[in-house]
């Protein structure tokens, strides 16, 4: 059976449109919100719907999805909380599911059970940030994709063994540092891209930084998804006791996505193109 990954990639091909993907943390700030936020970014026209799964020494993320992580776990998260909680999305939706997460979680719940329970919950990816690809031994043999990062400073031998054993996209990193809202595009974006696209034919999400409809119509000039996280959380927090906040994210997203869709230059390969050995 298809990943929905794959297959959320395969119609935007056909459609010639890019993805946009959108990151909240699990339990942030509870459950049953994380369900509403999750329905709310879908009906905003999100194509992918990256999870966080809250831990207590997230090195790659910025202040304020540290703030996320923590009000998550103060509220009671925990990992099989994360996966019951893609179940309850999963009775009205099937937007693919990509696990954001550290090791540590994967390895304290049991390698082997977190990716059984995972993919019977309804993960269809998994993205684990402190994991290299070569100790990476379960790597798409679970029915999950395991996404790949690659760095600004990765250099190009390694970027080529990344996508040797990347499957769903390639996540690439446009700033070196942790997540955060940045004021603008990092110019190397486009270059790094058209680099990246030499070593694989997966569609490349663009991310960390990226926060408004014009830093999203930039990059989506270059990439075939963009990634937009911090932003969303930011305001997450600041509405988390409003009633209409889910409601309040989704009017926000919804010029983050148009911006998105309206970019067509460059981007995921046709058919005929591949068959042909383009890039």
């Amino acid at each position: 059976m298809q990943n929905r990954i794959d297959q959320c990639f395969e119609a935007l091909r056909a459609g010639n449109e890019k993805a946009f993907i959108a990151y909240i943390c699990a339990g942030d700030p509870d459950f049953p919100r994380t369900v509403d936020l999750a329905f709310a970014l879908e009906k905003a026209g999100t194509d992918i719907l990256e999870l966080g799964l809250p831990f207590s020494d997230p090195l790659a993320d910025g202040l304020v999805n540290q703030l996320a992580a923590q009000r998550a776990l103060e509220a009671g998260a925990t990992t099989r909380g994360v996966l019951d909680c893609v179940r309850q999305i999963r009775r009205l939706s099937q937007i693919p599911i990509v696990l954001y997460t550290y090791m540590n979680p994967i390895f304290q719940f049991g390698l082997e059970r977190f990716h059984r329970e995972a993919t019977d919950a309804g993960v269809d990816g998994l993205l684990i940030l402190d994991l290299p690809p070569e100790e990476d031994l379960d790597a798409q043999t679970d029915g999950l994709l395991h996404i790949r990062l690659i760095a600004p400073t990765t250099p190009p031998d390694r970027t080529e063994k990344i996508c040797a054993r990347a499957a769903g996209f390639i996540y690439y990193v446009s700033r070196e540092g942790v997540t955060g809202v940045q004021s603008d595009v990092a110019s190397s974006v486009g270059e790094r891209v058209a680099q990246i696209r030499q070593c694989t034919k997966l569609p490349i999400a663009v991310g960390f930084g990226i926060s408004n409809a014009e830093q999203a119509r930039e990059v989506a000039q270059f990439a075939d998804a963009i990634v937009v996280g911090s932003a969303i959380v930011q305001r997450i927090g600041e509405s988390s006791a409003e009633p209409d906040m889910p409601t309040r994210i989704g009017n926000f997203v919804q010029p983050l996505v148009a911006a998105v869709k309206t970019s067509r230059s460059g981007g995921l390969q046709t058919a005929d193109s591949k068959a042909k050995g383009g890039l």
